[in-house]
């Protein structure tokens, strides 16, 4: 399969700001471009990397809706902080496509907004295995999303989807995701802390923890190594 996206570039020269978050990070800031021509592409780094920051500026350039709540007022207002995806440009394989945005923070928002649609058309179930979501637990509402949204041609990013799943439902996903991109018709990117999520078969992983961001075997992972050596330990 060709992917949908093959590649996106960052105008580094134009940044409004090296102080300021996100135009202050090192990855942002020292990453030129990346490729993104295969039908999985992994992000993984520490908290703070910039992985899951970079992915939402992504989603956005790709013109990909976010659902999120607003929640009251901040401390102290950030005007750089959501406009890293107008310094991205993005190089299709074949024009746009329709996709979707998973966070499991955002998700609670999505599954409310959609029992408000289904209570005036329960046929909006349909599309997300035919049950509420909300009376799911939260790992089987997103399973029940994962299988019926990922059936659909598009550009599917989600960020450490890993967050609410049971080891189990982890490698459903895993195996989820390797069977719709082998299917040719979506393209994934996601950010994840899960050794399991690292292995899914044929994805491309980069290193955030790595300046410039560098493609890295899942197995030098500062994440799968310590996983590894956590359960390789002779002594309890």
């Amino acid at each position: 399969m060709a992917p949908h996206v093959r590649r996106v570039s960052l105008a580094t020269d134009r940044f409004p700001t090296d102080e300021h978050y996100p135009f202050h990070l090192d990855v942002v800031r020292k990453t030129a471009s990346l490729d993104l021509e295969v039908p999985i592409t992994v992000f993984v780094g520490e908290n703070g990397s910039g992985k899951s920051t970079f992915l939402e500026a992504l989603a956005r350039s790709c013109g990909i809706h976010i659902w999120r709540s607003e929640h009251g007022a901040r401390v102290k207002a950030n005007r750089h902080e959501k406009i890293l995806h107008r310094f991205m440009s993005i190089d299709w394989a074949d024009g746009r496509v329709p996709g979707g945005f998973f966070g499991s923070d955002h998700f609670k928002d999505f599954i409310h907004q959609l029992e408000d649609w289904a209570s005036t058309d329960p046929g909006q179930l349909k599309y997300f295995g035919g049950e509420s979501l909300v009376t799911q637990s939260h790992g089987q509402g997103m399973m029940a999303y994962f299988r019926s949204r990922y059936a659909i041609r598009g550009l599917y990013m989600l960020d450490e989807p890993e967050t609410a799943l049971s080891p189990r439902s982890q490698f459903e996903l895993r195996d989820l995701i390797a069977e719709c991109a082998g299917a040719g018709h979506a393209q994934f990117i996601l950010a994840t802390h899960s050794p399991i999520l690292l292995t899914i078969p044929g994805a491309r992983v980069y290193d955030f923890d790595a300046v410039p961001v560098s493609q890295v075997d899942y197995r030098d992972t500062a994440h799968f190594r310590l996983y590894r050596d956590f359960f390789e330990q002779e002594a309890w």
